[in-house]
């Protein structure tokens, strides 16, 4: 059993770990070095009967966990998107996890409920969102709300959507089945879309069909309208679109504006997927992205990706919170209270009953970092980008496959996929960075993603050596005609030698 003179203790303990874990990071290889089943060996079957020592605890974190970490804020991590961490953020959850409540309905605990309306409008303001998805904005229905992730939010938009058809339908046709009507409802996205959008269709049994892109990979109005006509000649009901900001493969833009009047026009719900480019909006210059947002019906991003908020927080708003509250509202005598009807109760805004008191992180991290320090870190990232696409482009052997728009750079070599792929798992097998692929209009291509808030200028370069190293070893060299060649202020002889970029 412990007391407050152990967590004093332990706490100041944990945070002198963490802040020297983060502070080294970068000597970690930022992909995890195990086999399968590693962990088991070094653990006991069973848990303890008594207590263990906190001294042993900690010795364990070392030699058990870390090991089998993938340390996502290494500077030398490229993969995927970047996951968003600051100690501001820390401490806000921290006083969460204290705090500890459940807050499903207001009176569960108004701080909770209050400071997430009130955050939530202060970052919808922050990127530029238009007033109607804003809670505290004049005649506004709209409102926002944090969910866990994007997936979260692409389901609780395709749901709605489903709910408020049936609902329109039912009006002018009462008589009519909701279930008849459900087997009819169809949605659409981009072939580029992330995969939790099929599966969100899947969740809510609608049928999704994945349209073709133009040659910027973006889903057009005009592929989106013949795709209704289709399937309205067929007996189907439009019901539901979801627009992508930045793809995961290639961070392409769908057209929103022209998505946004088809969808407008056929009366079909439109949410955008924002989960990794939408924190841009809060830069002004980057604010162009976002246009057509206004035809939306719902929009979500992931602070939890480059905002500096921890996962999880994605922040999802409606521009009629009742679309959203109407398709889920169960009301037990047990959750009733006296204020209801006057005030949010989240628990019709998401799947899970309970919640937790994730305003408070987004409240530090806007609060200790300012407006100014976000928008430079963003734009800090998008000028590393900028970066490794000019090293890229400079080397005659690989070619940059996609528009470097914001943090993320698709590039090859000019060779054959099995190339690309043998180049892909030699880099990774060196244990210096990390880096993921990525299919894209029939071609596998490597990807190189500005993650960590700690990359740096020689951090990019370091990465662009290690990859030029080990395209020497999979067909490249043969491009060079063995001669040596000046790229880059680096002198490279394709014999495995790279003479810059060590750590």
């Amino acid at each position: 059993m412990t007391n407050s003179d152990d967590f004093r203790k332990w706490g100041r303990d944990m945070v002198d770990y963490v802040a020297g874990y983060l502070d080294t990071i970068d000597k970690r290889p930022p992909l995890a070095q195990v086999s399968p089943g590693y962990l088991r060996q070094l653990i006991p079957d069973e848990a303890p009967h008594q207590p263990d020592k906190w001294e042993d605890v900690m010795a364990d974190l070392e030699r058990v966990i870390m090991p089998g970490v993938t340390h996502w804020h290494s500077p030398h991590f490229h993969s995927y998107f970047p996951t968003a961490n600051s100690y501001a953020a820390i401490l806000g959850d921290i006083l969460s996890d204290a705090i500890g409540c459940i807050g499903f309905t207001w009176v569960s605990s108004p701080a909770c409920t209050e400071l997430e309306t009130v955050v939530m409008d202060w970052m919808g303001k922050l990127l530029g969102l238009p007033d109607s998805f804003l809670s505290g904005e004049g005649e506004s229905k709209g409102g926002g709300v944090i969910q866990g992730t994007a997936s979260e939010a692409t389901v609780m938009a395709i749901l709605a959507a489903k709910m408020k058809s049936i609902r329109d339908i039912q009006h002018t046709e009462p008589d009519r089945d909701q279930y008849e009507i459900m087997s009819k409802l169809v949605a659409y996205c981009s072939e580029q879309a992330h995969s939790s959008v099929e599966r969100a269709a899947l969740i809510a049994s609608v049928r999704m069909r994945l349209l073709p892109t133009d040659e910027k990979n973006a889903l057009r109005g005009d592929a989106l309208r013949k795709a209704i006509e289709e399937d309205k000649a067929k007996g189907l009901i439009p019901s539901f679109v979801c627009a992508t900001m930045g793809t995961t493969g290639c961070c392409s833009f769908d057209n929103i504006e022209e998505l946004g009047t088809v969808c407008n026009e056929e009366q079909i719900w439109l949410h955008v997927d924002g989960a990794y480019a939408g924190s841009a909006l809060i830069c002004p210059e980057f604010r162009y992205l976002g246009a057509g947002l206004e035809l939306a019906d719902s929009f979500n991003f992931n602070a939890h990706k480059w905002l500096r908020v921890n996962f999880d927080c994605s922040c999802m708003w409606v521009k009629n919170q009742q679309d959203l509250v109407g398709a889920f509202h169960v009301d037990p005598t047990y959750l009733k209270h006296e204020h209801q009807g006057q005030v949010i109760d989240y628990r019709h805004w998401h799947i899970p009953l309970g919640r937790r008191f994730r305003s408070l992180k987004i409240w530090f991290v806007l609060r200790l970092f300012g407006i100014d320090k976000l928008q430079e870190h963003i734009k800090t990232q998008v000028a590393l980008a900028h970066e490794f696409e000019a090293l890229v482009a400079a080397d005659k052997r690989f070619e940059i496959s996609a528009d470097v728009v914001l943090g993320l750079v698709c590039f090859r070599l000019k060779g054959t996929d099995d190339q690309n792929r043998e180049l892909l798992d030699q880099i990774n097998k060196t244990g210096k960075i990390f880096m993921v692929g990525a299919m894209l209009n029939g071609e596998f291509i490597l990807r190189f993603a500005i993650c960590a808030a700690t990359t740096t200028s020689e951090h990019v370069k370091y990465a662009w050596d290690i990859i030029k190293e080990e395209s020497c070893k999979v067909g490249a060299k043969e491009q060079l005609n063995g001669t040596k060649e000046q790229l880059n202020g680096s002198k490279e002889d394709c014999n495995g030698t790279v003479q810059n970029g060590k750590e």
